[in-house]
């Protein structure tokens, strides 16, 4: 849970938020997620989501190019002794990670975000979120 601003280097490297770190563990996977930002699964998770991708149906096209464009980023990455990481330029140009970032703790995984594109997204949430309350009731929240 939670949200924290970090910037990425150069290099490609940002800080992991040390409250994130324990539950992502020293290695953990990063590919390219929905809305523009990155997700971020640890092991465990991570075999668990590999377990249901490899269960959707190879005969549908929208699953096979869901899976090929999921896997085809699918990154391992692992914490340096500064509890860093390094991004693949093919993550950062599809997060548009240039300099500052958040990072969101959702669920069982991790959102990676360019900074200004988290604020729009936040905005935008933020004025529908009564409406988008009410439509969960549809599962049962």
């Amino acid at each position: 849970m939670g949200e924290f601003q970090h910037t990425i280097d150069t290099k490609g490297r940002l800080i992991m938020p040390a409250k994130l770190r324990e539950k992502l563990g020293e290695k953990f996977v990063v590919t390219r997620g929905l809305d523009g930002c990155l997700f971020g699964y640890p092991l465990s998770e991570w075999a668990v989501l590999e377990a249901k991708l490899n269960e959707m149906p190879l005969a549908k096209k929208d699953a096979r190019t869901f899976v090929r464009f999921f896997y085809s980023a699918a990154t391992e990455c692992e914490l340096d002794k500064q509890g860093r990481i390094n991004l693949p330029i093919s993550l950062r140009n599809h997060g548009n990670l240039t300099k500052n970032c958040v990072i969101v703790g959702v669920s069982n995984r991790i959102e990676i975000w360019d900074e200004e594109r988290w604020h729009a997204f936040s905005e935008e949430a933020e004025e529908n979120f009564d409406e988008i309350a009410e439509s969960m009731i549809d599962f049962g929240l």
